[in-house]
């Protein structure tokens, strides 16, 4: 996806996307995912960004079939990634299971491992506004 105004403007909305699925969760899982992400954030400045910026490459290999799908189909890839919600995250959470591993920060680590249980609800209710982001860089 190179390293150019249009990767920058794409990792910036990502973050937003993230930013307001974490402010929209409720409750205790709510809470829990809140506290976690403002400890990652916390890091160090731009933490988010990088760590988006890392995982993007693989996140578009994942994504690339429900585009060429939605081509061959003359649809948009955003309603086929809600069609497969499911499916979508699988593959997203598999990326962010091998990063996790790797990672050589040990709070990001555990605080990934310690919401990892309910990732799979979190990210297909994500759904909807990753659909939109897809939609919106489908031919960028």
């Amino acid at each position: 996806m190179g390293t150019g105004d249009k990767r920058k403007q794409i990792i910036d909305d990502a973050c937003h996307v993230l930013d307001q699925e974490v402010a929209d969760k409720s409750g205790l899982g709510g809470m829990a995912v809140k506290a976690a992400y403002a400890i990652v954030k916390g890091i160090k400045p731009g933490f988010i960004g990088q760590a988006v910026d890392h995982l993007l490459d693989d996140f578009l290999d994942v994504l690339a079939p429900y585009i060429d799908e939605a081509k061959q189909k003359n649809v948009k890839p955003g309603s086929l990634i809600l069609e497969n919600r499911s499916k979508m995250a699988n593959g997203l959470l598999a990326v962010t299971d091998r990063k996790a591993q790797k990672a050589d920060n040990a709070v990001v680590r555990k605080s990934y491992e310690k919401l990892r249980p309910a990732a799979q609800k979190h990210v297909e209710a994500a759904a909807p506004r990753l659909a939109q982001l897809v939609d919106k860089y489908e031919n960028a």
